[in-house]
């Protein structure tokens, strides 16, 4: 896609501090950091999203999430790691380009990626098993 900046990054048009690269990926530090050694992967090919993504590169970016979390983790000294992968505006999605987050954490670091956790209740549960077992179909 010709106006998709993660395009262009992921196929060496523009500039990066690459971490890792192969046929498929760019794995890039990110440029607006949540904590030190905040990288994205980036698939070379345009997806706009999770449900766009080949079920084979989707599982080769989960793969390619490890091995870059087990070498950052030893490289860092992190003491965490959150892979994130956001899909729509309401989810956090700003560049519509799948790509996922690869974030070290550190102890009194200040990435807040957590929630209130709240109630499943009996008939709500019952309704989301009936219609995500439905639709998977």
């Amino acid at each position: 896609m010709s106006d998709c900046i993660f395009c262009k990054i992921a196929g060496g048009d523009i500039p990066s501090a690459t971490l890792y690269e192969d046929d498929d990926f760019r794995v890039i530090l990110d440029l607006g950091p949540a904590t030190k050694g905040h990288a994205l992967i980036l698939p070379k090919h345009h997806y706009a999203n999770l449900y766009e993504i080949p079920e084979e590169m989707a599982a080769k970016a989960m793969v390619l999430a490890k091995k870059m979390a087990t070498a950052m983790t030893e490289a860092l000294g992190c003491d965490g790691f959150n892979i994130v992968q956001n899909n729509g505006e309401v989810a956090g999605q700003t560049v519509f380009h799948f790509h996922m987050h690869l974030i070290p954490r550190y102890n009194g670091d200040q990435a807040g990626i957590t929630w209130k956790p709240g109630e499943l209740k009996d008939e709500v549960r019952d309704e989301i098993v009936a219609k995500v077992t439905a639709a998977l179909k």
